[in-house]
């Protein structure tokens, strides 16, 4: 009997379990078609500004001639990219986009990790609303008044700064100088930007476990060891994506506040390779090549992208794909 129940059972028909539909693009448009329409007017924006206007690529491959517009031009090939790296210029350009570029993320992109931190450290809710206006104010000022201001402060003859060093016994320009260029740059970029880029990490420390904090302060850490041990490993996958997309953008520096600070006197440090496309493409009409050299930087650009992508990918899981 025993042996029929169980044969009885075994024949019996199984449940139908809901087939689940296969995910394709189509029936996610469906689902969240909502969505996709909030988000249609950035799609073409980017499609227009960023996409079309690469069909121009190709001047980069092509002897440029007006008359024949942007698909005439004899095909040279890989003429301007030679031209580019075997100049007397190439090593000059990319030493200095280097040098303020790597200099500009060691520096500047921990400061406002470390600013956040000490804003969450503030317990004073009004106080910390102060500071944060603070020093989120500097981020809107427009770039032409900040090198304005650079140049009235840092006079070596009537700016406060210049002529508080001139007292110290530094008799130096220092908006002409090579060796004082890049610190400048550089420091007044954080002053300018470390308020807004720590908005970031400020909200990835919202979003801790408040019972961590009280389980912390139960087993005795003191402010140091929570933010070492609570809120630092918080916002380690925030570090570690913003930081793949700055390497994405190593050799591109800040065009208008470099091209703005720029003269004569600091020029053999300050002639980085987008303003040295500028110049070759704008001013002295040499398209073909400004195309290829501005090609030339995004794709190193590219390349140092996926390679910082893959290496975060494979020490901690964290990527951007």
């Amino acid at each position: 009997m025993a042996f029929m129940n169980t044969q009885t059972k075994k024949s019996e028909p199984l449940v139908d379990l809901p087939v689940q539909k296969k995910k394709t693009i189509v029936n996610t448009f469906k689902r969240d078609y909502q969505l996709w329409l909030l988000v249609l007017p950035a799609v073409i924006c980017v499609i227009i500004f960023n996409y079309i206007p690469m069909y121009g690529i190709q001047l980069a491959f092509r002897e440029y001639d007006f008359t024949a517009g942007l698909t005439g031009g004899e095909w040279v090939g890989f003429k301007y990219f030679e031209q580019f790296i075997n100049s007397h210029m190439f090593s000059d350009l990319l030493r200095n986009t280097l040098t303020l570029s790597i200099t500009t993320i060691v520096i500047g992109f921990p400061a406002p990790i470390i600013l956040a931190l000490l804003i969450n450290q503030i317990r004073w809710k009004r106080g910390k609303k102060i500071l944060q206006t603070t020093v989120y104010l500097p981020h809107f000022i427009s770039i032409v008044v900040l090198v304005g201001l650079l140049n009235v402060l840092l006079s070596p003859s009537t700016g406060i700064i210049g002529l508080l060093a001139k007292n110290l016994g530094f008799d130096v320009n220092l908006l002409a100088s090579t060796s004082t260029f890049v610190p400048v740059y550089v420091l007044s970029d954080i002053w300018q930007h470390v308020g807004w880029n720590s908005i970031i990490y400020l909200a990835a420390l919202a979003s801790v476990d408040p019972q961590l904090y009280d389980a912390a302060k139960i087993d005795g850490a003191n402010r140091w060891q929570i933010i070492r041990n609570v809120e630092i490993p918080a916002i380690i996958p925030t570090i570690i994506i913003l930081m793949i997309l700055n390497m994405g953008s190593i050799i591109s520096t800040g065009f208008e506040k470099i091209f703005l600070m720029q003269n004569s006197l600091n020029l053999p440090v300050s002639e980085v390779i987008e303003t040295y496309v500028y110049k070759i493409g704008i001013i002295s009409n040499q398209f073909s090549y400004a195309a290829a050299i501005g090609l030339f930087n995004t794709v190193i650009n590219f390349a140092l992208l996926l390679t910082m992508n893959y290496i975060a990918k494979r020490t901690s899981k964290i990527s951007l794909w």
